[in-house]
């Protein structure tokens, strides 16, 4: 049996046989290549693999998924130098059979995107009067979040600057369980009722036929449904091209209803301004960056914060009494349409801020769940018709997407409550399963 100290060392004289056979040519071209690294001014994303090097110091022995050392990573095994592969090389059965399950599914809608962590922090008690959501429960209280901006109609190798909404989800881990606000960079929506809303969607991707988009069938809709027109002026306004995440708004879009600790109930919308400041692309400058730099908005987010410079947007709520709801000149729950400052005032009530990256992209982002029906007590769904809808579809995709324990994922996962329930088994259950909880409800043994 090998010891670890002669495979580390076999390891080391084929790397040097390597760099033998490469020759000279490729020795100076590789300490060339190092020594631009060094010199180059480059920004934190394109430095990521330099930190990385410098935190890790030295290589760690290379292992195969089940933890053993892989002794040569360069050759698969054969029957002879030039003989046919042997079954037995499960250092390439393995490469192979976890490449050619590396992706999932990728998301309907939103498809393209970039996230962060951070926290939000209460700064104004008045939530209190009208949320008896712990998050909100005093000033200065922190809860840690993590959030998703994105494109909306692209798939997720679009350019980031194209006109369209933005994706603006953010998910606060409570201590009553994780709520997620689900929201875009605009207060409205194309379309008011739920039912109209896969064929919208179709018509911001792709030709059936053709494969190509096709603006026939956008604007075919638009012209069909009059209620579009309030985002659509929207979307082709300065702000339909934001520069970047960092300098939009986000709104929570939807009404929603808040309950206070006297169970009493009001509806409300949220919104979260950039603290940055507004910017928008021009046209011109949109479709430079779309072949220049496709990842703009993705490279802004991340070089800001690995430089220090950590986002923020200060959070607000309107409120509507049910009376005020009954009585309005509008129906209130329309996604359509907004509710007038001058007649629903913003109240302030906290801050996000955004303070870290992202671990690794797959894991933090590609994997992050946001839905709609991630709600705690204090927050509540109204009779949006659009909100309906999506509490159900987003939970019903993320099954799709990423299995039906998608919540054990550990950037889904409700950390800060112990799960008490009657869920359990299904694909890839991570944990105990809740050891030997009875799984089934009512019961007379304390599960």
């Amino acid at each position: 049996q090998l010891s670890l100290g002669h495979l580390q060392q076999k390891y080391k004289r084929r790397l040097r046989e390597e760099l033998r056979v490469r020759g000279l040519f490729g020795v100076l071209f590789t300490l060339k290549f190092q020594k631009s690294l060094k010199t180059m001014s480059r920004s934190p994303a394109e430095d990521q693999l330099e930190d990385f090097k410098k935190k890790q110091q030295t290589a760690p022995l290379l292992t195969s998924s089940n933890g053993a050392p892989v002794e040569d990573k360069t050759n698969s095994v054969t029957v002879g130098p030039r003989g046919p592969i042997v079954l037995q090389d499960f250092t390439l059965i393995d490469e192979l059979a976890h490449f050619d399950r590396e992706r999932i599914p990728e998301r309907v809608v939103h498809a393209k995107g970039a996230g962060a962590f951070g926290y939000f922090e209460v700064t104004n008690p008045e939530i209190t009067k009208y949320c008896k959501a712990a998050l909100f429960s005093e000033v200065g209280k922190k809860t840690n979040i993590s959030v998703r901006f994105s494109t909306v109609g692209g798939e997720s190798g679009s350019a980031d600057t194209v006109r369209d909404p933005r994706g603006f989800a953010v998910k606060f881990y409570t201590e009553d369980g994780n709520w997620d606000l689900v929201g875009n960079n605009t207060p409205i929506f194309f379309v008011r009722d739920p039912v109209l809303f896969p064929s919208f969607i179709h018509t911001q991707k792709r030709n059936p036929q053709t494969h190509l988009k096709d603006p026939d069938m956008f604007w075919d809709f638009i012209s069909l449904r009059p209620e579009t027109t309030h985002q659509v002026m929207f979307l082709f306004s300065d702000r339909g091209i934001p520069d970047g995440y960092r300098h939009m708004n986000g709104y929570g879009s939807h009404t929603f209803k808040l309950v206070n600790a006297a169970n009493e109930a009001v509806y409300c919308k949220f919104h979260y301004k950039t603290d940055q400041g507004i910017k928008n692309l021009d046209t011109e400058k949109a479709g430079e960056l779309s072949s220049s730099d496709p990842d703009y908005s993705i490279r802004d987010l991340y070089n800001a914060i690995a430089r220090g410079d950590f986002p923020s947007w200060t959070f607000y709520v309107q409120i509507m009494t049910f009376k005020q709801a009954e009585n309005y000149k509008w129906n209130p729950f329309d996604l359509t349409k907004v509710w007038p400052h001058s007649d629903f005032p913003l109240i302030k009530v906290g801050k996000l801020v955004l303070d870290r990256n992202p671990g690794n992209y797959f894991v933090d982002v590609e994997q992050a769940a946001y839905s709609p029906a991630h709600l705690v007590p204090g927050i509540e769904p109204s009779p949006d018709k659009m909100l309906q809808a999506r509490l159900f579809s987003y939970t019903d995709t993320h099954r799709h997407r990423l299995g039906p324990n998608y919540l054990q994922l550990p950037v889904n996962c409700p950390y800060k409550v112990t799960l008490n329930n009657n869920l359990r088994d299904g694909p890839m259950c991570f944990g105990n399963n809740q050891a030997g909880a009875p799984n089934y409800f009512p019961n007379s043994f304390n599960g």
